[in-house]
């Protein structure tokens, strides 16, 4: 930990917890997350022990923070939260609101692999005080699966997802495009296929292969081939076509919703929003202050193991370390991700002199199809789905121009 953290001031915007649970039961090929198997980590990280470490840590936060700010919404991913038992989850739930207090109507997620939940664990869930579950489908393609690492089949996902919906939860599911050996034929079967199951939301993720997981090894000896942008780009195309046809609006790069049903803990961190990541690895931002855990579960044990109860003096945090951002860059990330939205941004967004950079780069933006021409004339930035596609270029265009 730092000798020192800053003031961390809040910002008066709404205040979330992101509580990160690092375990699976099985590590995906393609997953470069935080995350370990259960029988890695050996005593003092364990699943069994990971919910009171992750208590301890609410306590020091609370201290740290003042415990006067209602969470508006609070998100359990991973990992695989529901490697957990529910009570485990409703346990860590139950802290945070004694801790900071649930603002009323607050949203609370996590995210569930379909074969580690049932009837019975989603209705715990809604008795604790979920609202919302999110289901790694990924693909609705037996190979598919297979390709990716994943445990369940295909028929599973909906008979969660009627659960889900029997015990009075909001629903979503992510689905992932790309994956080598998918044809297109195979992703139009399980964009149907999720439309079918009839959540409330829908998240599309192009694969990415990232050095050091086993499917970039595949990659790299050539049992796998890589991933083709002109095949994920035809993919993410087909997916707005059919998804919208199916009544889900897109509302940032990777999200569709039925209307309502937007995910509000991920639009804080779209609009820089304040939040407080639990858990080994998990990131923070207060203010333009942005911090981040201890990342392996077993120092990030080590260190809350002494960690003092609520209203204690000195707290033990798990903080790694901290950066301030500066007016720039914290006007820079405000347009890396408010740019994602479907409401854009403002074209004079951190503008106090010396816009005419950024307003050149728009017309230009404009004339080559990757925003909006009537809402840039009403002075808003909001991509096309061309942009979508090509979003970087956007974003580096925007942030250039200075």
């Amino acid at each position: 930990m730092p000798d020192s953290l800053p003031l961390l001031h809040p910002s008066g915007r709404p205040f979330s917890a992101y509580v990160h649970v690092p375990f699976c039961r099985l590590r995906c090929g393609y997953c470069d997350f935080n995350t370990y198997t259960s029988t890695t980590l050996g005593p003092g990280a364990t699943p069994a022990e990971y919910h009171s470490t992750v208590l301890a840590e609410i306590g020091a936060v609370a201290t740290e923070l003042g415990t006067t700010r209602e969470l508006s919404t609070v998100f359990f991913g991973g990992g695989t939260p529901t490697f957990l038992r529910a009570a485990q989850l409703a346990n860590i739930l139950g802290s945070l609101e004694l801790a900071f207090g649930l603002a009323p109507g607050a949203e609370v997620t996590t995210e569930a692999n379909p074969e580690t939940v049932d009837e019975r664990y989603l209705a715990e869930l809604k008795a604790a005080g979920f609202t919302r579950v999110s289901v790694g489908m990924q693909s609705a393609v037996g190979h598919v699966l297979a390709t990716l690492d994943r445990q369940h089949t295909p028929e599973r996902v909906p008979q969660v997802i009627e659960w889900a919906r029997q015990a009075g939860l909001d629903t979503s599911l992510d689905l992932i495009y790309g994956t080598p050996g998918e044809s297109l034929s195979d992703w139009r079967d399980s964009l149907r296929a999720a439309i079918d199951i009839g959540p409330d939301h829908i998240s599309a993720y192009g694969l990415g292969i990232e050095p050091g997981t086993k499917m970039g090894a595949q990659v790299a000896r050539g049992v796998l081939p890589p991933t083709d942008p002109d095949d994920q780009a035809d993919k993410y195309e087909l997916a707005e076509e059919l998804l919208s046809a199916a009544g889900y609006r897109w509302y940032e790069v990777s999200n569709w919703a039925r209307p309502g049903h937007e995910a509000r803990h991920n639009l804080h961190y779209w609009r820089g929003d304040d939040w407080w990541g639990f858990g080994p690895g998990a990131h923070s931002h207060i203010n333009g202050v942005r911090l981040w855990n201890i990342k392996h579960p077993r120092a990030y044990a080590a260190r809350l193991g002494i960690a003092d109860p609520i209203g204690a003096p000195d707290p033990i945090l798990a903080v790694a370390d901290y950066e301030v951002l500066t007016p720039d860059q914290r006007v820079d990330e405000d347009i890396m991700l408010g740019i994602r939205l479907a409401t854009g941004i403002d074209l004079d967004l951190g503008v106090v002199t010396g816009h005419e950079a950024r307003r050149l780069a728009a017309a230009e933006l404009a004339r080559d199809g990757l925003i909006e021409p009537e809402a840039l004339s009403a002075g808003r930035l909001v991509l096309t789905l061309r942009g979508r596609l090509l979003a970087d270029v956007v974003i580096r265009a925007l942030v250039e121009a200075r």
